[in-house]
């Protein structure tokens, strides 16, 4: 596979002219698809403007200044998508986490630094490995080990501290509760958890909510309860 892509052929999501230099960074395959992804040289040069060429980025990454989730990133190819927490500096200055617009693209969107401090993640799979002990798999592909009595449920979402990587916090998908959509019709909006409609088929089961529309289950993440505890783009319905 080459990690070089033509402009023109970017995903559609990706916050990037379409005219400009040729060649753009494809991001590595890792924890989020491609086009949910943006590589971090895009990010630093195409995105923030922080540096002007391929050449910048990696002396930028070499001196270890730029950090992912609170884990040192020296890969350019490095992808970062949805609520990933990117911080640049040592100690780190400038911070940002990658939400969504109403659109649909990916927003590099400033943060502050008390922010930083923590991550969402969305509950993708619940299961049982060796031992008899439970995982669960989480959006940006990262699995944790939870006591097998815990009530974390596929569609909640965890709030994981950083750097250290620790739960603290679990937000339930239930009803009264604040969802960020993440894709679809209504993508970027924030609104209230009214039902959960189980479909007795292969289609997915859906979210109802307060403000009268509806998405798949997969779609809502769980971001507070009577307000986000994540800063939001400007624009979002709450």
């Amino acid at each position: 596979m080459t990690f070089r892509l033509k402009r023109r052929a970017a995903p559609p999501n990706w916050p990037v002219s379409r005219r400009g230099t040729k060649w753009i960074q494809r991001p590595a395959p890792g924890p989020h698809g491609f086009e949910e992804s943006l590589a971090l040289s895009l990010v630093l040069r195409d995105v923030l403007h922080l540096t002007e060429s391929a050449r910048e980025v990696q002396k930028l990454l070499r001196e270890g200044k730029v950090t992912v989730d609170g884990k040192v990133v020296k890969d350019p190819a490095r992808g970062i998508g949805l609520m990933d927490v990117l911080s640049l500096g040592a100690p780190p200055t400038q911070h940002y986490r990658v939400l969504k617009s109403r659109l649909g693209k990916l927003e590099i969107h400033p943060i502050s630094a008390e922010e930083a401090k923590f991550k969402l993640a969305r509950i993708r799979f619940k299961h049982t490995v060796p031992g008899g002990k439970v995982a669960v798999t989480l959006h940006d592909g990262r699995n944790i080990l939870v006591p097998a009595n815990s009530q974390y449920k596929v569609g909640d979402t965890l709030r994981i501290e950083l750097p250290g990587q620790k739960v603290i916090a679990r937000l339930a998908l239930s009803s009264g509760m604040l969802a960020y959509v993440s894709g679809g019709s209504h993508v970027g909006e924030v609104a209230h958890v009214d039902r959960i409609e189980v479909v007795p088929s292969s289609e997915p089961n859906k979210i109802h909510f307060k403000e009268g529309f509806s998405t798949v289950k997969s779609f809502a993440f769980v971001v507070g309860e009577a307000t986000p505890v994540i800063s939001l783009l400007e624009g979002v319905a709450k």
